[in-house]
């Protein structure tokens, strides 16, 4: 057989197909357009725009647009309005015909600009897609799954400065104040007015002493001062946005809340954790973190609302060559420490920051054979906290077949919400500025991370 050359060759035809028959049957677009009724987004735009006027571009078309550019992990809407005028896959699922003209990379801009950037769409449409999949049965709300992710931000880490910021109070701070305050006059001590230490100077103009508000030195980005410097680890040290996501063991993200990349998880965590209690009032029984969340007020949290806290044990650390706190035996019912020599160390005072004081007799430490890998003061001292209980109660679950059972589910929900969305929906980095930008990104990357997996288990089972 001689060999075929069509290099030169152009075929040019005419196609008696429409655009139905041109999409496969089995086509990802089909798909998602079996999976939800999208004219849900009618009524819910329908007060952002005039009655009066030249029609505009339909708002479902838009929001189709963006759905395309994130679940083909694009990261850039001029790349997905190229691709549009071209794939007949993509016009079959916007609605447009062969004739039509799709809509220019900017419309969506200007639209977000002057029409959706300051609404509750992107809520609604989230809680929509979500409601979808609640009412097919596909998502069970009695275990949830939490972490947090970071997504790298549209900011060179060489270009920035300095800023004194004022130390925000956390959200616990009133629980715990007023539970310090009631121990406190139990022991017949004064009560504090706050958690936080104060710091007083004398003002030079009227010699009279003033409270200075606390503040700390935080790196903050020229480009986009709404993000926050990432650094943990070995990880390479960037400005990110932080993500706290809850889901449920299907997979199906139940809660997002965005925040800049350089506060804890454990402080993100309260926020979205209280909105997903809204969301689902009295249906979640259990909850799964990381060690990263294994701290007394979140512990309280969970268990102030009737939940487990599935969590992995660690041990608490200390010096190297000392005795470790966890091998002092805490007795709850006397409220006292029995040391490794059998000793008593007794409750004395509790502090500002809500840690109680235990303290062993002077004449206990002299001649005690562990002195030296116990303390190096004449006494020895521990602290356990306010709230110290809910961490033992979280331990005491590690034990239970419940725990194993729970646990280890994390790595097939959570973890893997966070994997396929960073690998397939682009959620490595960002190429949008503000904090408000990005947290209406999350909400609709992980809107179509439940639309696909709602409408491929709806496509195999319907």
């Amino acid at each position: 057989m001689t060999m075929t050359n069509r290099h030169n060759r152009k075929s040019d035809c005419f196609i008696l197909l429409t655009i139905e028959e041109m999409v496969p049957q089995n086509h990802l677009v089909r798909k998602l357009e079996k999976g939800i009724d999208f004219r849900f987004i009618y009524p819910k735009v329908e007060h952002l725009y005039s009655k009066v006027g030249k029609p505009s571009i339909d708002p479902v078309v838009l929001f189709k647009l963006l759905i395309l550019n994130i679940v083909d992990g694009n990261n850039s809407m001029r790349k997905t309005c190229e691709r549009a005028q071209t794939d007949m896959s993509y016009r079959w699922f916007l609605g447009v015909d062969a004739y039509e003209s799709i809509p220019n990379y900017s419309t969506w801009s200007q639209n977000y600009i002057r029409r959706y950037s300051d609404s509750n769409i992107f809520n609604e449409i989230f809680d929509e897609i979500l409601s979808q999949a609640i009412k097919r049965r596909f998502v069970d709300v009695t275990t949830v799954f939490g972490d947090g992710t970071h997504q790298k931000a549209n900011a060179n880490k060489k270009k920035n400065h300095k800023e004194e910021v004022e130390i925000v109070a956390k959200k616990y701070e009133e629980d715990l104040l007023r539970e310090i305050n009631e121990d406190r006059e139990c022991i017949g001590l004064k009560p504090v007015e706050t958690t936080v230490k104060k710091e007083y100077v004398n003002d030079e103009e009227t010699g009279e002493v003033k409270e200075v508000t606390k503040t700390k030195t935080v790196t903050v980005s020229n480009t986009d001062p709404e993000c926050g410097l990432f650094h943990k680890g070995e990880k390479q040290k960037c400005f990110a946005y932080a993500h706290q996501t809850f889901c449920d063991k299907n997979g199906f993200v139940l809660t997002v809340k965005t925040a800049p990349g350089n506060l804890h998880d454990s402080v993100v965590f309260f926020d979205a954790y209280r909105e997903l209690n809204e969301k689902f009032a009295g249906l979640i029984q259990n909850v799964s973190l990381d060690s990263a969340y294994k701290i007394a007020p979140i512990c309280r949290e969970i268990a102030m609302n009737g939940q487990k806290a599935f969590m992995p044990y660690t041990r608490q650390k200390g010096k190297k060559g000392y005795i470790k706190k966890y091998e002092f035996v805490y007795d709850g019912e006397n409220d006292i420490y029995i040391c490794p020599n059998e000793k008593t160390l007794y409750f004395t005072t509790i502090n500002k920051e809500g840690y109680r004081i235990y303290k062993c007799e002077p004449n206990d430490c002299e001649g005690c054979p562990f002195k030296e890998q116990c303390t190096k003061s004449k006494v020895k001292i521990i602290t356990r906290h306010i709230w110290e209980d809910f961490i033992d109660e979280v331990n005491e679950l590690r034990y239970t077949e419940e725990w194993k059972e729970i646990y280890p589910l994390r790595k097939q929900s959570i973890e893997r919400v966070f994997a396929d969305c960073k690998e397939k929906f682009g959620m490595r980095f960002t190429r949008l500025i503000g904090l408000k930008k990005n947290q209406h990104l999350a909400l609709m990357s992980f809107a179509c991370h439940n639309l696909k997996r709602m409408s491929l288990w709806g496509w195999k089972s319907p």
